[in-house]
């Protein structure tokens, strides 16, 4: 077969593939953290209250579903919950902050918009108020007396290069352009 013709039957092949895998995914359960200040709330896949916690490999002493580590440090952990023969792992690597500040998405979306409308009153005051000022001239540093334009004198001529004059054009004749 010819490769064209195998790249549809391999792109099927990979899609079968990857939907299979997402669905073994969907059936694994999953930690549930809680971040808040320098405390970590995490919470069992496994709904017992029998639970056996193990942070970086030493049994801790709750038994509940929910594991609470004070003032975390930031550093990673392993971290693991069994109940019997089944056992769930978790790397944990959170960054905490004890002076942080929560934001939900509605107060970022708020904070952009504000910004947003006080850009754009700022960027109206200083249309409007310009647009007076277009055709005035600044009387900074301006010594001429205003008035109607008065016409001004002839540049004083170089004399280095003077006119061509009638009797004189034979001298360049010779310079016309080249024919190529």
């Amino acid at each position: 077969m010819r490769l064209e013709q195998c790249l549809p039957l391999l792109g099927l092949l990979l899609c079968a593939v990857g939907t299979t895998a997402q669905q073994d995914e969907e059936l694994e359960e999953e930690f549930l953290v809680e971040i808040s200040g320098t405390t970590v709330t995490i919470t069992c896949p496994l709904d017992d209250e029998n639970i056996q916690w193990e942070l970086s490999g030493k049994t801790q002493d709750t038994k509940e579903s929910k594991f609470i580590i004070k003032d975390h440090d930031s550093s990673p952990a392993n971290l693991s919950c069994s109940l019997g023969n089944v056992k769930h792992h978790l790397y944990l690597n959170a960054k905490v902050c004890a002076t942080c500040e929560e934001l939900d998405a509605l107060m970022v979306a708020g904070i952009i918009t504000a910004d947003l409308l006080i850009t754009l009153g700022v960027l109206i005051l200083v249309y409007y108020f310009s647009k007076g000022r277009k055709g005035r001239a600044s009387s900074a540093g301006d010594s001429r007396p205003r008035g109607p334009k008065m016409q001004r004198p002839p540049p004083v001529p170089n004399p280095d290069y003077e006119p061509i004059r009638k009797g004189q054009r034979e001298v360049y004749a010779g310079l016309a352009p080249r024919a190529i």
